[in-house]
């Protein structure tokens, strides 16, 4: 095959075979095919679009370029939890061991956060010792144990999704349905688990910014999952405003525990039960999601879901001191706080802003190698319709260095639109695909 004349025939609106596909990820994996020739393939999808077969082909392509994990070791049926990204996105710290209370074995593999959206492993990186590069048999048996394990994706595992994915981010073709969805799902299908739960974000702050765009995504993934054999649903959910009042490593572990000890916020409460309960559902421990919710709400209500995040703390060597100990976390230098220049309701509060400050705080990264700053973020004091007066303290911003918070400051400001009546709150959960 010519990579030339498979650039020029999805260029013209083609239909690439599933013999091309596969040659262009096995080629391009072991360095036969140049950036250049791949950065204009991906622009080509990126304007014309993949079909549902082709991106079902570069799914599997993708999947098949690195190691597939077996897990068939763990007992029962084991849940996977994915979210496409979003900005105080916490959920997984809470609603997997809420599900891992209920009998579900978890078995998460997750990312490092990139741009503004948070990465589980950072979050979890912030309680000193905790450990999260596992081997493969120490989270089979830490997830047999425990029922939950979490641990970053190894360098073997869909190998073309790396490579592919730092090209997308510097090209500028990163927000395309068949690109992310292949993205995500050869991960997944890769990662050894039986049943996938999908939290597809749609706003400011997320990839897909419409409901219908979120929606097809979420109908694409859910196609995948289920023609590779895996039971898999999508929850839409909203991302127009950040979830919960923290944004950033630390400030959301804090906030994490605070919830599974009741006393988190309202929406990512709400959003952490529902989305625990459809992985109760979908391990076949609830008959249906609302009956999972309710599982769900019994576990976190009698303790039991605080219990086994300690006991998954201890399992992966982080000192659960902490739980009751906050000090104990990584501590910040500085805080800047901002104030309300008016009195009335706050109308919007852009996700997208808030994300893009909390960056600039230091609790995200530009590049996959950056830094995080894991003190850094932003603690939001007011959410869409809250009440405010002039000189109210609207966000605290918080990190080790004073510069970056004062960077940060005017962004954060412009997230906050304040009006004189109370708008109404939106729905976090707008549909879920594949129930």
């Amino acid at each position: 095959m010519n990579m030339t004349d498979i650039i020029v025939k999805k260029r013209n609106g083609g239909k690439l075979s599933d013999e091309e596909i596969c040659y262009f990820i096995e080629e391009y994996t072991n360095g036969r095919i140049p950036d250049y020739q791949a950065s204009a393939l991906l622009m080509a999808i990126y304007f014309v679009k993949m079909d549902r077969d082709e991106t079902y082909s570069l799914t599997r392509a993708m999947k098949n370029s690195g190691d597939i994990i077996d897990l068939s070791e763990i007992h029962g049926i084991k849940v996977d939890k994915h979210s496409t990204g979003g900005v105080g996105d916490k959920t997984t710290l809470i609603a997997a061991p809420i599900a891992a209370s209920c009998g579900v074995s978890v078995a998460k593999m997750s990312g490092r956060g990139l741009g503004f959206t948070g990465g589980t492993i950072d979050k979890l990186e912030s309680i000193p010792g905790m450990r999260t590069a596992l081997e493969r048999k120490e989270f089979a048996d830490l997830v047999n144990e425990c029922g939950i394990a979490v641990t970053g994706q190894t360098e073997q595992t869909a190998k073309a999704d790396k490579l592919l994915y730092a090209l997308r981010d510097v090209t500028g073709t990163v927000e395309n349905a068949s690109l992310i969805a292949s993205s995500v799902m050869c991960k997944k299908l890769a990662s050894g688990s039986d049943a996938i739960l999908l939290d597809v974000k749609c706003g400011s702050g997320a990839f897909m910014h419409t409901y219908e765009e979120a929606c097809e995504l979420a109908e694409i993934m859910v196609d995948i999952g289920r023609g590779d054999g895996k039971r898999t649903a999508a929850a839409v959910t909203s991302m127009d405003q950040p979830l919960g009042n923290a944004v950033g490593n630390t400030l959301e572990v804090i906030e994490a525990i605070e919830t599974l000890k009741g006393k988190g916020p309202d929406d990512i409460t709400e959003l952490s039960l529902r989305l625990a309960g459809l992985m109760i559902y979908l391990a076949d421990k609830a008959p249906d999601p609302d009956s999972g919710a309710d599982m769900a709400d019994q576990v976190l209500t009698s303790g039991a879901a605080l219990a086994k995040f300690r006991d998954f703390t201890a399992g992966q060597g982080g000192d659960t001191r902490v739980i009751d100990d906050y000090s104990r976390l990584p501590q910040p230098c500085h805080t800047l706080e901002i104030h309300a220049e008016q009195t009335g309701f706050v109308r919007t509060l852009d996700a997208e802003m808030i994300g893009s400050a909390s960056q600039h705080t230091g609790a995200g990264r530009e590049k996959k190698d950056d830094d995080v700053d894991l003190t850094a973020g932003i603690i939001l004091n007011k959410k869409k319709g809250d009440a405010v007066r002039t000189g109210e303290r609207l966000a605290t911003l918080y990190g080790c260095d004073e510069n970056r918070l004062k960077q940060a400051e005017e962004e954060c400001r412009r997230a906050f639109e304040i009006c004189r009546e109370r708008p109404e709150k939106d729905s976090l959960i707008k549909t879920v695909i594949g129930i």
